[in-house]
């Protein structure tokens, strides 16, 4: 993955989607790292330039040593949009940790700031002690000292039963956070006070609220909304912490809605023509490096041309349109290769497909919608080519 050094410290970020669509950041949570994002990346590669990250002291961003406030995470992310997208305002996204790293931002930076959704977050701390005491035990203890308590506050009751697999990475994501990087951000909550600040944000804003989250409860979203000047609230339930992994399709949905409305407001940038370079992009990111490469390393003199106008084309100019998401164009690739008959597509795009969000219960849908409109031997061989691919991985759909 790539890296910047941004205020003396390596940050590790991923940027996924058209060159030209609007950009949007995800600020990941206290214990986590810029996986946690996956359903959201997944919803909204393709129609938003998406940059994910991991904050200073997790995931594969080392801790800096030094006293850690939220200020100092806000300059990281001014710092690492500027690296990426110049002077270009971004939809910044952030969750708990990262909702209050937004905050700030919005606060600091409001030139870089084109909107601002903060989810699951507070602005003051009301018991500094309790972060003190948390950052002791991790500090040392590690992680797992406190894992337990954590997890019970990220997720409802019964969630890591219906979802073991989920609960399970979640819980690895955790445990793999360094101890000395999630004991420095916790100095920084102990610290936080924003509400001053929130006065003057002038980012569209709207919260998101987990009505049964522990770990920051819903009247602190109340207080985040009352102080931004026009902000909006949304409130999921079920829900706790976590509430983009425990609700992935309400939030996705939520979120699309929110940031295509302010795509409009503040004025999507105008499609441009798609560079080569573009297309490839999008390319290797559908598809897969190992793929494409072996594709263009077999071109030869005769199918190079060839390759740079599907590049430019297919890959650029239609899948680079920021005007349907990934997920939309894959399963419309699926239903036309269902239709024409083209195994060797069908089987090419599917798993590129459930990586840009199409679920197992949706790709059986369309194979189902497509005995109706294209034809039952049509559909019977798309469940045939998909078994051949996915194999028992498709009976995962009944757990």
């Amino acid at each position: 993955m790539p890296e910047a050094l941004i205020n003396g410290v390596t940050l590790s970020y991923e940027v996924r989607g058209p060159a030209g669509a609007p950009p949007v950041v995800f600020s990941n949570s206290l214990g986590t790292n810029r996986a946690m994002w996956a359903p959201q990346l997944a919803a909204l590669t393709g129609r938003f330039r998406c940059l994910s990250y991991d904050t200073r002291g997790h995931g594969q961003s080392p801790v800096s040593g030094r006293p850690l406030a939220i200020n100092d995470l806000a300059d990281d992310l001014a710092g690492l949009i500027e690296h990426v997208f110049g002077k270009t305002p971004v939809h910044v996204v952030g969750l708990s940790l990262g909702g209050m790293t937004g905050m700030a931002l919005a606060i600091r930076r409001p030139d870089l700031v084109a909107s601002l959704t903060p989810m699951a977050t507070f602005a003051l701390t009301a018991a500094p002690a309790s972060w003190v005491e948390r950052a002791a035990i991790v500090r040392k203890g590690g992680v797992e000292a406190f894992a337990s308590t954590i997890l019970q506050r990220w997720f409802t009751p019964g969630f890591a039963t219906l979802q073991p697999a989920l609960f399970a990475s979640t819980e690895a994501m955790l445990l793999a956070t360094p101890r000395e990087g999630y004991a420095a951000c916790c100095d920084a909550i102990r610290d936080l006070d924003l509400m001053a600040g929130l006065k003057g944000i002038t980012a569209p804003t709207l919260v998101f609220s987990g009505a049964d989250d522990p770990a920051s409860p819903p009247a602190l979203q109340d207080a985040i909304r009352d102080a931004i000047p026009g902000a909006g609230l949304v409130r999921l339930s079920p829900a706790a912490h976590i509430m983009n992994l425990e609700q992935p399709d309400q939030v996705n949905a939520l979120l699309m809605a929110w940031l295509d409305l302010n795509r409009a407001r503040l004025g999507a940038p105008a499609q441009r023509p798609a560079a080569l370079e573009d297309g490839l992009a999008n390319r290797k990111a559908v598809l897969g490096a190992a793929h494409v490469e072996r594709s263009l390393a077999n071109a030869g003199a005769f199918s190079g041309p060839w390759q740079e106008f599907i590049m430019r084309t297919a890959w650029g100019e239609v899948w680079g349109d920021a005007t349907l998401p990934w997920k939309t164009r894959s399963l419309l690739t699926l239903q036309t290769m269902i239709a024409l008959n083209r195994e060797e597509e069908f089987k090419l795009h599917l798993r590129p497909a459930l990586h840009n969000g199409v679920s197992l219960h949706e790709l059986r849908a369309a194979l189902i919608q497509a005995a109706v409109y294209i034809g039952v031997p049509a559909a019977n061989n798309a469940f045939k080519w998909a078994r051949e691919v996915l194999g028992d991985e498709l009976d995962a759909i009944g757990t």
